[in-house]
């Protein structure tokens, strides 16, 4: 059983057919057919149950996940830890909310890169959920995600605190109007979102009709449009509401706050690139806590 096999096989069961496979690693579709055959064939047993929508493993392809997803991480530690003592360089694979990549990112990200050009960097946003996962499951070295995240797998780093509002259509004024609209999230998964819904209820107005869009900047246009009202970090929306697109509703504890946390693997012997990363991260959270000229993402504004 060869490792570059192991691949193949965990990209078959992660995109789910062999066409989105082959294309993932650049193979030739028949190529990734032989590898499975070849697998099935040497382990005496099936690992994939074929239909028309794809294929999905086998209890015995679930078990081979496991043992392949541990020893494919170990490999990449294996060759990370080579690299230890040379300049950071090479890929760094992020994750994070899209929450996180709008407030503080992109500048974070691009004074990594100028400090440390070697390094590829890639950033995948999405869910909180998904992005643990992922984390889990070491297609990423490290994600931003909603606090709390309760898995013994995973260590955790706090770097910032935003305020949650909810906003709403200029014309809207009374937060008590506000609840009867309609609700604009961002698709299952999203923190936020659960914080939107617990806070209803704890006004007495279950949640209604709840409108999902793909991106925050879809949620803010439709609040603007007067669909409905949301919930995000005040950072996220400051712009607009500067704008007088939209109307910022302050919102009472305990539902007021959220906290981001930087989660890696325990396990993991980080690379040259994720360690200088984390040390990044720890030095503006070490900087941001000793300064009041911060931003409330948690991220000093001239750091």
């Amino acid at each position: 059983m060869e490792s570059s096999d192991l691949r193949v096989f965990q990209a078959v069961v992660r995109e789910g057919s062999i066409t989105r496979a082959a294309e993932r690693l650049g193979y030739v579709q028949s190529n990734v057919t032989a590898r499975i055959r070849q697998l099935e064939t040497e382990l005496q047993t099936v690992l994939f149950h074929r239909h028309n929508r794809g294929m999905t493993p086998t209890p015995s392809g679930k078990m081979l996940l496991s043992y392949a997803d541990k020893i494919i991480g170990l490999l990449d530690e294996a060759g990370k830890a080579m690299s230890l003592s040379s300049e950071p360089h090479g890929p760094l694979q992020l994750g994070s909310t899209q929450t996180s990549a709008a407030v503080y990112l992109p500048a974070l990200l691009a004074n990594f890169g100028n400090r440390y050009p070697k390094v590829v960097l890639s950033l995948a946003t999405g869910s909180s959920r998904d992005m643990v996962e992922k984390v889990l499951q070491y297609e990423l070295d490290g994600a931003f995600v909603t606090y709390p995240v309760n898995h013994p797998e995973l260590q955790m780093l706090k770097v910032a605190e935003e305020e949650l509002v909810v906003f709403t259509s200029p014309a809207i004024t009374d937060i008590e109007e506000a609840m009867t609209k309609p609700i604009l999230v961002l698709p299952g998964g999203c923190c936020i979102r659960n914080v939107f819904e617990r806070w209803l209820e704890a006004n007495g107005k279950p949640t209604g009709i709840i409108m999902e869009f793909g991106t925050i900047e879809a949620i803010i246009g439709g609040v603007s449009a007067g669909l409905g009202i949301s919930m995000l970090a005040r950072d996220v929306v400051r712009k607009a509401g500067m704008e007088g697109r939209i109307r910022i509703h302050a919102v009472s504890e305990p539902f007021r706050r959220s906290e981001t946390v930087f989660v890696t693997r325990k396990d993991t012997i980080p690379s040259g690139a994720l360690r200088a990363f984390l040390e990044m991260l720890q030095e503006r959270t070490d900087y941001s806590q000793r300064n009041t000229c911060s931003t409330s993402s948690g991220f000093p504004a001239d750091f």
